[in-house]
């Protein structure tokens, strides 16, 4: 069973850096995209930023230029940098992997990791 977890998150002022990180239990290379996704209280959840297998990265408009998503295969491992944190980032974040099968695509989901940006 694929097991995605994030860890992280925590408090941080206005203006801040945190990175965030998401270990899979299997090689992050089987997976054709991953993603790092957020929702905040009585909001959808929204894509932040996502990687594909080939290295192609794309963000979400309000992250661009402040959060940089990469990851390291040798550990399994998704990150999300985040800098220049203001109060609208503050959310719940998720991690996300997109597994190609035969029997089609299987989505994984981490169980989220909190972050909280402080003023």
């Amino acid at each position: 069973q694929v097991q995605l977890v994030e860890s992280g998150g925590g408090v941080v002022q206005v203006g801040g850096s945190l990175k965030l990180s998401c270990r899979s239990s299997v090689r992050i290379s089987v997976f054709s995209v991953m993603g790092w996704y957020r929702q905040a209280p009585g909001k959808q959840r929204d894509l932040v930023a996502g990687i594909h297998s080939g290295g192609s990265t794309n963000y979400a408009d309000s992250v661009k230029g402040r959060f940089v998503i990469s990851r390291d295969n040798a550990k399994n491992t998704l990150f999300l940098q985040m800098n220049s944190l203001k109060p609208e980032d503050a959310a719940a974040y998720y991690c996300y992997a997109r597994l190609d099968t035969l029997e089609g695509p299987v989505e994984v989901w981490g169980k989220g990791t909190l972050v909280t940006v402080s003023s």
